[in-house]
């Protein structure tokens, strides 16, 4: 019990260091920023959900005492939350088949199999997740889109003129529309480095030989099929006006991210055949992390494979004609 306890401070001061180290305005702060949820979700995943809560309790604590509550509540909605919640979500499963009728059959029937928490899930509560932290930063300028938008006008214009003081009306255009991209790629950064974190904390443990579930088929990966009503509803509701339209569009672009994630899916699964296969993907992932705009073919490839279910055909063609009956 008192390595229990110790691994869940080390987990939530490391996690607490690396969010605080945002302060020093260095460069590697920010990397370190964004992984802030990994020792957490290490210890979720390794260690059980309640060992992670308690890390995050006592950094969300300390974070407290030291810088103020501010620093606290940000900690505690934008790290420890996701590291709590997606750590138990990964490992939450039910057997599945039947049951034994009796306590003779018990004893030699096989262990039953476990049906693990679908991938696809998983995507869909961390786009949940960057979409609320992206809204709760984005309230901390304003309550309100015109405040929120002014703020955000304002910030970029300040940091423009320390770099360029002879700032021009084309420099204005453009920082307007940067403040109309900055909540779809907020929730972005969010989105991914999430991902990265879930990924990351899952290797990690199972390196270790601490992962109580097999390692799941990431090219099987698909969002729930209301996940595509959800994406419209919030398509629609980006054309309105208001906190409304800026939440639709947070929703948008994270529910648009999980369905590029699934289009990866949809690329490995579809390359399967080719000879040439490590180099078609190497090089799509390169130009997509280089270029950042072809990430939307995989946005649309997701999404065809939602509606017309490619994987599923692809699969079906592979699998081998049933023998002959005599």
């Amino acid at each position: 019990m008192m390595a229990f306890g110790l691994i869940a401070l080390i987990a939530g001061a490391a996690s607490a260091l690396m969010f605080a180290s945002i302060i020093s305005g260095a460069m590697i702060s920010l990397v370190l920023f964004y992984l802030a949820p990994l020792p957490l979700m290490v210890a979720a995943i390794g260690w059980g959900p309640l060992c992670a809560s308690l890390g995050g309790i006592a950094a969300a604590t300390g974070l407290g005492a030291l810088f103020g509550l501010p620093y606290c509540i940000a900690f505690a909605v934008t790290v420890a939350l996701p590291a709590w919640w997606l750590g138990h979500l990964a490992l939450l499963g039910r057997p599945v088949g039947s049951l034994a009728p009796d306590a003779a059959s018990a004893k030699s029937a096989p262990a039953p199999e476990i049906e693990w928490y679908p991938v696809g899930r998983l995507l869909l509560w961390i786009a949940g997740f960057a979409t609320l932290t992206t809204m709760a930063a984005l309230l901390t300028l304003g309550s309100d889109a015109e405040t929120i938008t002014g703020t955000l006008r304002r910030g970029l214009m300040r940091l423009l003129r320390t770099t360029d003081p002879q700032t021009s009306g084309e420099a204005s255009q453009f920082v307007d529309a940067l403040v109309r991209m900055v909540p779809a790629g907020a929730t972005i950064i969010a989105m991914m480095t999430l991902t990265l974190n879930l990924w990351l904390s899952a290797k990690v443990t199972a390196t270790s030989g601490r992962l109580r579930r097999p390692w799941p088929d990431l090219m099987a990966a698909e969002l729930p099929p209301m996940t595509l009503v959800a994406l419209c509803i919030a398509l629609a509701f980006c054309f309105t006006g208001g906190l409304l339209a800026i939440v639709a569009q947070i929703a948008t672009a994270a529910l648009m991210m999980a369905y590029a994630l699934t289009g990866f899916a949809v690329l490995h699964t579809l390359t399967l055949a080719l000879k040439s296969r490590t180099f078609w993907l190497g090089s799509t992932y390169v130009v997509v992390v280089v270029f950042g705009w072809p990430v939307l073919a995989m946005v649309i490839l997701g999404l065809a494979d939602a509606v017309f279910g490619f994987r599923e055909r692809f699969l079906r063609g592979r699998q081998p004609p049933p023998l002959p009956t005599p």
